[in-house]
């Protein structure tokens, strides 16, 4: 088995990327810290084409070498905006249409497994901080909330992780699923 050289992978420019379908989705980055997070949310962003990423409060924003350095170029592929808090960007994308969704540990939760995304609506998928997660007043305000299994000892995965288990799903359900 021979791997695949950089020009075989047959990838959209990035102006073929913005012209293309999109995912219907919305990443929300609740306050997150970490700038490799940031990053990592861009390049699983793109890889999944979704519509926009949103950067609330203290998560940090391009142009940033830190979060470059994970990113690999998709914060010029990737539709972004930042909002002042992470309530503004519910409120911007319920008008917009936006099912709001949190990615959290929280009673009546539905496990991933067990959701299924309707093809025609749009999602907004909400990762908090790493160590406080969904802000308690957003909580308040969501429409869902879905949990990821895990069975180890740790009490949570990491957001890019997280990011890239419920992104895939979400296209595998809405795009490969018969």
């Amino acid at each position: 088995m021979r791997k695949l050289k950089l020009d075989e992978l047959n990838r959209a420019t990035v102006d073929e990327f913005r012209q293309q379908d999109k995912l219907p989705v919305a990443i929300v980055a609740d306050n997150v810290r970490s700038l490799h997070n940031v990053g990592s949310i861009f390049r699983t962003s793109d890889a999944f084409a979704v519509e926009q990423v949103c950067l609330c409060g203290i998560t940090g924003t391009p142009p940033n070498r830190e979060i470059e350095k994970t990113a690999l170029g998709a914060t010029q592929s990737v539709t972004w905006n930042h909002f002042a808090t992470t309530m503004d960007a519910v409120v911007h994308l319920r008008e917009s249409g936006y099912i709001i969704i949190a990615i959290e540990q929280a009673e009546n939760s539905v496990m991933l497994h067990e959701f299924i995304p309707e093809k025609g609506k749009k999602y907004a998928l909400i990762f908090g901080n790493e160590v406080n997660g969904v802000d308690d007043e957003v909580m308040q305000h969501i429409d869902a909330c879905i949990e990821i299994p895990q069975f180890g000892t740790k009490h949570s995965f990491n957001i890019s992780v997280s990011q890239g288990i419920i992104l895939w799903d979400f296209f595998y359900k809405l795009n490969l699923k018969s």
